[in-house]
C-alpha cells in the first residue's frame, strides 16, 4: 500500500499488552490494561495485540473487555496452533470491531526437535491445518514461524507458501530470540520474498527481539527488504532484554522516510504520553539515556553543544521534542491558576482525561499548588496518569502520623476510611515507610509481600513530587500501585493501598 508520494505504507503492530507484559516485573491489572489500549489506540497503532486469551481467565477477560472498547485499531489474541486454542482466541476477541486471531507454531530444528518432538512434515501440515480453522472463524489471520531466524530456509519457504495458501492475511518472520543481525535478517526477508510465489497474497510482518540489541536495527532491515509490518512494544520492554522499541521504529521511518521510503499513520505526539502510561502501569522506569523518550534524549550538556541548538536547533537535534510530545514550559502555573487555564495546558499537553474526571484532577493540581510555588508540565501528567489508574477501592487514606529518627524505633499511625467507617492503628517498623505498611496490614486484616519497591522524583527541586511504585504479592498473584505526593512517606503509602485494593477487589487478598 503506497500513498500520494509513492512512500510504502508500514502497519505498527503493538505487543505491549502481551509480550510486553510477559517482561519480568511488569504485570498489569485489567484496568492498566484497557488504560494503555486507550493510549495505543489514540497513537493510532494499526493492531492492538491484546493478550494471550488461552493463558490464563485473567489473560481472557482482560482480551475480551479491551475487544469491547477498541473501536479503530485491530485487537489481536495470541494463540498456538491447537483448535482449542483458536476457539478461545476467537471467544475473546469475537466482539471486535476488528478482530485477529494470531496463530503460531515453531519452525526451527531445535524447537521442533526438542519442545514440539515434531517432523517438519507434522509441524507443516498442523500449521495449515490451524490456519485453515482460524480463517474459517476470522477474517484476518495472522501466523507466526516461531523461531524462523534460526530456521532453514528451504522449510521457511515452504511454511510461508503453505499458510498464505491456507488464508493467512498475515506472515510473521520472529527473530523469537534476538540471534539474528541486521544484514543476515534483512537477507531472510528478501530471500522470503523472492521465493514464495504467493507472496503478494499476504502482508509480511517482523517481530524482533532485543538479546543483542539489534531489536530495531533488524526491524528497519527488514523494511528495507520488503516487510511491510513491524511488531514492537512501547519503550521497548518484554521477555529478557525487551522488544523492538515502537517509538525508535516509528521515529527512524518518520526521520528517515526519505531513505527508507516508508511512513506509519501513527501519531507520534502522542509517544511521550505513551511511552510514560505504560512506564507507571508496570512500575517500569524509562532510562534516562533511552532514545526517543528518556529524559537526556533532548538534553544537551556540553557547551559547544548548547551554543549550536541554541543558534540552530538542528545543529544537534534531528528531530523537535514537539514531535513526540514532550511537554515544554511555555506556560507556568500556580495556586492562582485559573481552570480555564489549566485545561488549556492539558490540551497542549495532549493529556486525554475522561470528562467526569477533570473537576477532580483541577482539585488535585490546586492541592499540589498549594504545596509548590509553581507546577511543571511533568507536575500535571503525572497527576493525570496517577488519576487515570487511581480508583475507589476499599480503603482510603484519612490521615497519618509518623516518628522516625535513627535514636529510636520508627512508628506510624494510619487513620484509613473503610467503606465509611474510620480504624486506626499504630505500628513500628524499621523505617516510616515499612511501619505504615503494617500500620494499614493490621487495620485491612491482609498478609502480602513486598516484592518491588521504587520511588522517583517526577520534577527537580527540594518540593519536587515523588512517585512510588510497588508490586505487592499474594500468594500467586501480584499487584502493583502507584502513588505521587510531595512526601515521600505519603507517596509510599498511597501506593501501598492502591495495590492491596486492586487485590481486595480481586478477591485475591488473604
Amino acid at each position: 500500500m503506497n500513498d500520494s508520494k509513492g512512500m510504502k505504507k508500514i502497519y505498527v503492530f503493538d505487543t505491549t499488552l502481551r509480550d510486553g507484559e510477559q517482561s519480568p516485573g511488569c504485570t498489569m491489572s485489567l484496568r492498566d490494561k484497557l488504560l494503555v489500549a486507550e493510549m495505543l489506540e489514540s497513537l493510532r497503532v494499526d493492531i492492538i495485540e491484546a493478550g494471550f486469551a488461552m493463558a490464563s481467565s485473567g489473560d481472557f477477560e482482560a482480551v475480551k473487555a479491551i475487544a469491547g472498547v477498541v473501536k479503530n485499531s485491530t485487537v489481536a489474541s495470541l494463540c498456538r496452533a491447537l483448535e482449542k486454542d483458536i476457539d478461545r482466541a476467537w471467544e475473546a476477541v469475537q466482539g471486535a470491531a476488528h478482530p485477529c486471531l494470531h496463530t503460531f507454531i515453531a519452525t526451527s530444528p531445535i524447537h521442533m526437535s526438542a519442545k514440539l518432538k515434531m517432523t517438519p512434515d507434522q509441524v507443516y501440515e498442523q500449521a495449515v491445518a490451524m490456519v485453515k480453522y482460524a480463517r474459517n472463524l476470522c477474517p484476518e489471520v495472522e501466523f507466526s514461524l516461531e523461531d524462523c531466524s534460526r530456521s532453514e530456509r528451504p522449510f521457511v519457504f515452504k511454511m510461508v507458501e503453505g499458510v498464505i495458501a491456507a488464508g493467512a492475511t498475515i506472515v510473521n518472520i520472529p527473530d523469537t530470540v534476538g540471534y539474528a543481525v541486521p544484514d543476515e535478517f534483512g537477507g531472510l526477508i528478501r530471500d522470503i520474498f523472492s521465493n514464495v510465489p504467493n507472496i503478494d497474497k499476504a502482508r509480511i510482518s517482523v517481530h524482533c527481539h532485543d538479546d543483542l540489541g539489534l531489536g530495531v536495527a533488524n526491524t528497519l532491515a527488514a523494511v528495507q527488504n520488503g516487510a511491510t509490518q513491524v511488531e514492537c512494544t512501547i519503550n521497548g520492554i518484554g521477555e529478557r532484554a525487551g522488544n523492538a522499541a515502537l517509538e525508535e521504529i516509528v521515529m527512524a521511518l518518520k526521520v528517515r522516510h526519505e531513505h527508507y521510503n516508508a511512513y506509519t499513520d501513527i501519531d507520534t505526539t502522542r509517544i511521550y504520553a505513551t511511552s510514560r502510561c505504560v512506564s507507571t502501569v508496570t512500575g517500569s522506569p524509562v532510562q534516562p539515556n533511552k532514545a526517543i523518550v528518556g529524559e537526556n534524549a533532548f538534553a544537551h550538556e556540553a557547551g559547544i553543544h548548547q551554543h549550536g541548538v541554541m543558534a540552530n536547533p538542528l545543529t544537534y537535534e534531528i528531530m523537535t521534542p514537539e514531535s513526540i510530545g514532550l511537554p515544554r514550559n511555555k506556560m507556568v502555573l500556580g495556586k492562582h491558576s485559573g481552570k480555564h487555564a489549566f485545561q488549556q495546558r492539558l490540551s497542549d499537553l495532549g493529556v486525554s482525561i475522561d470528562k467526569s474526571k477533570v473537576e477532580e484532577l483541577f482539585s488535585r493540581f490546586k492541592a499540589l499548588a498549594d504545596r509548590k510555588k509553581t507546577v511543571s508540565d511533568a507536575d500535571i501528567v503525572a497527576l493525570a496518569q496517577n488519576l487515570a489508574t487511581d480508583f475507589k477501592g476499599t480503603a482510603a487514606l484519612d490521615r497519618f502520623s509518623v516518628i522516625a529518627s535513627n535514636a529510636i524505633t520508627p512508628v506510624s499511625t494510619i487513620r484509613l476510611n473503610v467503606g465509611g467507617e474510620m480504624i486506626e492503628k499504630v505500628a513500628a517498623g524499621d523505617g516510616p515507610v515499612n511501619a505504615s505498611f503494617s500500620a494499614i496490614c493490621d487495620i485491612l486484616d491482609v498478609k502480602c509481600k513486598l516484592e518491588d519497591f521504587q520511588l522517583s522524583a517526577v520534577t527537580e527541586g527540594m518540593d519536587a513530587q515523588c512517585k512510588a511504585s510497588v508490586l505487592v504479592r499474594f500468594g500467586e498473584f501480584a499487584f502493583r500501585g502507584n502513588g505521587i505526593s510531595t512526601d515521600i512517606v505519603e507517596a509510599s503509602i498511597l501506593a501501598y493501598l492502591q495495590a492491596i485494593n486492586a487485590a481486595l477487589e480481586a478477591g485475591k487478598a488473604k
